[in-house]
């Protein structure tokens, strides 16, 4: 680059002839009779000094690019317009010596205006030479660019863009003040990252991957050579079509020339650039959610895409926070976990195809952070094409009379985390984890006894129906199958999806302090069902059993923050945000605060360990309602099934320390469904989508084991049990409940050295929790127990094997 010269004299000098040529350039275009009058020169002076010298140029759009949390997988890109800013050092020399053998052969030699350019265009316009020459300079034509970029009324682009005089007399003036501002080098790099390619493409960054899929680095003599050819007319001169295509050779060739005139290269280059075919490679880059990297990934894209909708920070309406997505030129690594994304697509596509009615959907959250590392969902995330319909029917029939279609095989609505009118889907008795936590938070310990009936008559009032005791309006829950009667802890309770167990502890601690505690972790309520039901929320009796709607990127959130010991991490789709410039943004961070106590959560998540076919050193699990995961899994897990009425809905919850994956099976476009939504009855089922989610997610990964719960929370206040033995049942009743124990009497009778009909001990025996229950049993006489009690092998609180088939809950 030459050293630059700006004295005063040389700018005073270069104004001064400027003024004068430009005045008589304006002049002849207007008056050609007095073209050479000193009339016309001296108002052209006047006329250019009047110009403004300030330039200021906003940054022009440039794309958005989403990145998987690896920080190196395309995930999508957003953009108004595909423009990318690129350094000097990164455009390859052929591209900025083609850029001036095409547009300015003295680029480098004038002060931002060429002199002897607008003399000469002067002299052959004049001429009435068949064709027309400008004077613009490739200064000038950026000045104009960045203009027309920095208006901020459509009026001004139109003044910057317009064949006039006066256009061109501003352009003098200010670009020659660019020229003083700017190296030489840096305005060409400008120039380069502002000009229009066509097909989409702005600037030289995009035009090199549209045209070639390579970085301006690389680009090769005759590819700088056609891309310079094109900024003059790009849609003239576009080489994917089939008019365009010989403009453009033509054009490329008249660039090699140039630059063998300019001295970049020598006429033996040019002739084996100019004898090489032209070939494009015509790939638009994808723009939104609609065009991810992966099919598959679309559902997350647009989690993110509404997330960021949301985020003040970015704007303080939704249009310029989406205008800020599409032209900041950000870099955005999200918390998509590739192999974890990758896995859970997998999954609920396996023998579930997108045309399914059911909706297999799966989401997968990181304890600790709230990073979302997975959504998916047997489904297409695509608009429907009403001219081309893919889409079947509605599965509703009174949609389906009307010729309304559903949302399948193609959707973009947010199924999986809720929005849009998409109100969420009952995730059955995985909502009973908010009972467990209420519980203990009340001072209740996970040894806590309860009898279960098989039907409990509670004191939830509701109207009468089905889910009424007969002749009342008392809410009378049932369990899923009669084995599932008895005494039961909270280990037993949650493992085999006891309902009358957790309808009656729920109304002990209030159903309100359950609902309180869902929504400490994270459940939210949309359907106005739901809202008005939260607002008597002390006789939602129904709660505990999960009536109420979720989606599944809320459930996986609520369990996660259970295994993240009680710290609640708000669900968010990025992990670094970086300008054009580099620079990072605060809003990546995780938001996080501890919304349940460390020992309360980690008792919960002792209790689910239970369903799930897991247990630590303390916990009494028996019975499981999904028993396979933790040998499928490989790894400690905790989690919970859940089933609604006529299996409209199907759940499960399995997680370990690093992952919380929740799936619902629903159909979204009709909650009343006669389809049932299985389990692990068959392949189509929510658990194998669930568990090989998981399973794919920890591939690799380190095996982190639950902290067990104190003993303080595993036994609460711990009393004696009054001794019994050989007393009559009313005397034994009556001591045992003026203690402060619930009595039961066994159906069972029992060996004993005490006489047929009388007490043979209690079960427990001993010691158990303030308030739980104990057992009478009843002695059949003929013999004894060992120690004079019938407790179970386990010592105090344990509980018999399950009896009868899996539960389902």
């Amino acid at each position: 680059m030459r050293k630059r010269d700006h004295n005063v004299f040389t700018n005073a000098a270069s104004l001064l002839v400027c003024g004068l040529l430009a005045g008589v350039v304006v002049a002849a275009a207007a008056f050609p009779a007095v073209a050479m009058s000193g009339l016309a020169a001296k108002a052209g002076a006047e006329t250019f000094g009047a110009l403004p010298k300030e330039f200021n140029a906003a940054r022009p759009p440039q794309i958005s690019y989403l990145l998987a949390a690896d920080g190196k997988t395309p995930l999508a890109s957003m953009y108004d317009e595909n423009r990318r800013e690129v350094k000097f050092e990164d455009i390859a020399p052929v591209m900025r010596q083609a850029t001036i053998a095409a547009e300015d052969h003295d680029f480098y030699k004038h002060n931002g205006v060429d002199l002897t350019g607008i003399a000469r265009a002067f002299v052959n316009n004049q001429s009435g030479a068949n064709s027309q020459q400008g004077a613009s300079t490739l200064t000038m034509q950026y000045v104009r660019l960045a203009i027309a970029y920095s208006a901020s009324h459509p009026a001004d682009v139109v003044a910057a863009t317009e064949d006039t005089g006066t256009r061109k007399l501003r352009e003098m003036s200010l670009a020659m003040q660019v020229d003083k501002e700017f190296p030489k080098d840096e305005i060409l790099t400008r120039y380069l990252n502002l000009a229009a390619f066509g097909n989409g493409a702005y600037g030289i960054f995009a035009a090199s991957q549209v045209y070639f899929g390579k970085p301006p680095s690389k680009l090769k003599l005759e590819e700088a050579a056609m891309l310079a050819g094109m900024v003059k007319a790009p849609t003239q001169n576009d080489p994917t079509t089939a008019s365009g295509k010989p403009r453009a050779l033509e054009r490329r060739n008249y660039v090699i020339d140039n630059m063998v005139k300019i001295g970049a290269i020598t006429q033996q280059e040019a002739d084996a650039a100019k004898a090489l075919p032209m070939v494009v490679k015509d790939k638009r880059t994808p723009n939104g959610c609609v065009a991810t990297n992966k099919k598959g990934w679309g559902f997350f894209c647009d989690y993110f895409y509404r997330w960021w909708m949301q985020q003040e920070t970015f704007g303080s309406t939704t249009y310029d926070r989406e205008r800020r997505l599409k032209s900041g030129g950000y870099t955005i690594t999200t918390t998509l976990d590739v192999q974890a994304q990758d896995g859970a697509d997998k999954a609920v596509r396996n023998h579930l195809s997108e045309n399914s009615k059911a909706a297999r959907m799966v989401a997968v959250v990181e304890p600790g952070t709230g990073r979302v590392r997975a959504l998916a969902v047997n489904r297409n995330f695509k608009l429907d094409d009403p001219k081309k319909p893919q889409n079947k029917l509605s599965s509703d029939p009174k949609k389906a009379k009307k010729k309304i279609r559903g949302n399948y095989p193609n959707t973009v609505n947010p199924l999986l985390t809720g929005g849009q009118g998409i109100t969420g889907y009952q995730a059955g008795s995985t909502f009973k984890i908010f009972t467990v936590v209420a519980a203990l938070e009340k001072g209740v310990p996970l040894s806590y006894t309860i009898n279960s009936p098989d039907t409990f008559r509670s004191k939830y009032i509701i109207a009468p129906g089905p889910a009424a005791c007969p002749g009342t309006n008392f809410y009378c829950p049932s369990n899923a199958s009669k084995s599932m009667a008895g005494v039961h802890n909270m280990w037993s309770g949650f493992g085999r999806s006891v309902n009358t167990f957790f309808v009656s502890l729920q109304q002990q601690v209030g159903a309100e302090n359950v609902v309180k505690a869902a929504k400490k972790l994270g459940i939210t309520f949309r359907s106005q069902e739901d809202l008005t039901l939260e607002r008597g929320a002390n006789q939602w009796g129904a709660f505990t059993l999960g009536v109420s709607q979720t989606t599944p990127l809320e459930l996986a959130n609520a369990y996660a923050t259970l295994a993240a010991d009680g710290k609640y991490c708000e669900p968010i789709p990025v992990q670094q945000i970086k300008d054009p410039d580099g620079e990072k943004l605060d809003i990546a961070n995780p938001k996080c605060e501890q919304r349940v106590s460390t020992e309360v959560a980690r008792a919960a998540v002792d209790a689910a360990r239970c369903p799930v076919g897991d247990r630590s050193s303390t916990s009494r699990c028996t019975g499981a309602t999904a028993n396979n995961v933790r040998g499928i899994v490989g790894a400690p897990v905790a989690g919970k099934s859940g089933t609604t009425d006529s299996d409209k809905t199907s759940s499960l919850v399995a997680m370990t320390k690093q992952y919380a994956v929740a799936g619902i099976m629903a159909d979204p476009d009709w909650p009343q469904t006669n389809q049932k939504m299985g389990h692990d009855e068959t392949p189509q089922g929510i658990n194998p989508a669930v568990y090989n989610t998981l399973k794919a997610a920890m591939k690799g990964k380190e095996r982190i084991n639950f902290t067990p719960p104190g003993s303080k929370i595993i036994n609460g206040d711990q009393r004696s049990i009054p001794g019994v033995k050989c007393e009559s049942v009313d005397t034994a009743r009556s001591r045992i409940r003026g203690a402060g124990f619930e009595v039961v009497v066994s159906d069972t009778r029992v060996p004993s050295e005490c006489p047929a009909g009388q007490v043979a001990g209690t079960s427990p025996s001993g010691r158990t929790i303030k308030g739980g229950v104990v057992t009478i049993e009843i002695s059949s006489g003929g013999g004894s127990t060992p120690d004079g009690s019938s407790a179970g092998p386990g010592g105090p609180g344990n509980l018999p094997p399950p009896r009868g088939p899996r539960p389902r809950g």
